[in-house]
């Protein structure tokens, strides 16, 4: 006989991961439900960009941010705690370039290419400036999900690979269970966080945004800040890779990778940082990001008392890991005056599909 859990998290990327590992500190026992294998979806498809500040969000977006960009630092130390493994955390900085002078001689963040050539030699001479931000930084998403598999694993969360969702089954308003490949599974409270495939569950806006990229290898590590120009991010990992990316295509769920999506990144990247035409192409892919309606995620509780959703992160998913799984267990716990919760209660209520 399988024991319901007292949480059932749908999805196993790094919003379902994350929030999962979160619960069980309040002893909260959780099963997490994946149809593939976990984090190889959107978390394991990004570049694991930390940049409020470099991605222009605005307003409650923005706050979030920087507020997830600040649990960094003790969640990333809390992970390797338990596993003993680097998450590849790394603030450090990024730069948004900049090929026309700002007509307003440009804000504090911003330094021309003098002050710019002191910190990354290697731009190209079309980069006239940029806006510098010291605190954004990233995270290596693919060790980062490694980890918090194998931390949630070892406190005890119970994850199921190869399970497919088909279905819930509702009476009034709530669920009293979920249809699977597996069969029919139980749980005390049910946690959606499927991304991109949400709307196969849930009636909510929520669509997949291809995002097309690659890597390159570079044995000198010459670059060791993010470049966020347009139409390419270039992201130095500390062990020699650069990954660079992506493409953001509306073409559903259709799979691969195009001549046209990486010519157009190798030529907006080879435009900034010149020196990358002379490396090696290390590996290609792409992903699906869940694109909502304003870029706004959907948090918080359904119109099912014990359904809880978690989707719709877009281009932030890594970024807004922290403060996703913070936010998300408080509402499971019912703990609304949390400071951080009621900071964000307009976020948190959105949800209501």
């Amino acid at each position: 006989m399988i024991m319901a859990p007292d949480v059932l998290v749908v999805g196993g990327g790094i919003i379902g991961i994350a929030t999962a590992l979160e619960l069980v500190k309040f002893g909260y026992s959780v099963t997490v439900l994946e149809r593939d294998k976990c984090g190889q979806g959107a978390s394991w498809a990004a570049a694991g960009m930390l940049a409020p500040q470099a991605e222009q969000l605005q307003g409650e977006l923005l706050a979030l941010g920087i507020k997830s960009r600040s649990m960094y630092p003790q969640w990333i130390k809390e992970i390797q705690e338990i596993t003993g493994l680097s998450c590849g955390y790394w603030c450090c900085g990024i730069l948004v370039p900049c090929f026309t002078p700002p007509s307003n001689g440009g804000s504090s963040d911003y330094h021309d290419r003098s002050q710019l050539l002191q910190r990354i030699p290697e731009l190209g001479e079309k980069v006239v400036g940029g806006m510098w931000y010291p605190d954004d930084g990233q995270v290596d998403n693919r060790q980062l999900m490694t980890n918090l598999v194998l931390a949630a694993r070892s406190r005890g969360v119970k994850i199921m690979e190869g399970v497919n969702v088909t279905g819930f089954d509702i009476k009034n308003d709530r669920l009293v269970g979920i249809s699977t490949s597996q069969g029919a599974l139980q749980a005390g409270h049910y946690l959606l966080a499927t991304g991109a495939w949400s709307r196969e569950l849930l009636p909510v806006q929520v669509q997949p945004r291809k995002g097309q990229m690659l890597s390159f290898y570079d044995p000198d590590r010459r670059l060791k800040q993010v470049v966020y120009a347009p139409g390419a991010y270039i992201v130095p990992r500390q062990n020699g890779t650069i990954v660079l990316g992506a493409t953001v295509e509306d073409v559903g769920f259709l799979p691969g990778m195009t001549a046209g999506g990486v010519a157009s990144l190798l030529s907006n990247a080879i435009g900034v940082v010149p020196y990358l035409a002379d490396l090696s192409i290390q590996s290609t892919w792409w992903g699906f990001r869940p694109h909502a309606p304003a870029e706004l995620p959907y948090l918080g509780q359904t119109k099912y008392t014990n359904l809880t959703i978690g989707t719709g992160h877009y281009r932030n998913g890594i970024l807004w890991a922290p403060i996703t799984a913070h936010l998300l267990t408080q509402w499971i716990l019912g703990n609304h005056q949390d400071p951080i919760v009621s900071q964000f209660r307009s976020l948190l209520t959105m949800a209501m599909v």
